[in-house]
């Protein structure tokens, strides 16, 4: 390779690739949408994190023994009445409560009550059975 082919090289190295003058146009950016709670904290970092929700219609306890013992047509008593709110747990802890519904063939829940933050903050620090 001769001098003035590296030199012409150097040129098209320095001056870079030759681009389409043609302006690019960019859709204008949405300003974000906070999500605050009743007292002002901002959740917009976490509102998009996965939680579980299920809804309890109640619970009992059994040794082992009443358990291995569990069939197909057993019934299992449960600390319920018919007709009790529901709890509506997120990730474990009870945050409402409701009744059962029907919904095109499928459960749902009608929530009747939210528990208050300071009620949830008393169970949470309350020991756990």
């Amino acid at each position: 390779m001769s001098v003035s082919e590296v030199s012409d090289i150097g040129e098209v190295i320095e001056s870079g690739p030759v681009a389409d003058e043609t302006e690019i146009q960019f859709e204008a950016l949405e300003a974000p949408t906070a999500a605050y709670t009743s007292d002002g904290a901002d959740l917009g970092r976490v509102i998009d994190v996965p939680v579980e929700l299920a809804v309890e219609i109640g619970r009992t306890t059994m040794t082992i023994g009443e358990t291995l013992s569990l069939a197909p047509g057993s019934i299992v008593s449960l600390n319920r009445l018919a007709g009790e709110p529901v709890d509506l747990l997120v990730n474990g802890k009870v945050i409402a409560q409701g009744e059962v519904v029907v919904i095109d063939e499928e459960f749902g829940m009608r929530i009747t009550d939210i528990v208050s933050a300071q009620q949830r903050l008393s169970d949470a620090s309350a020991p756990t059975e």
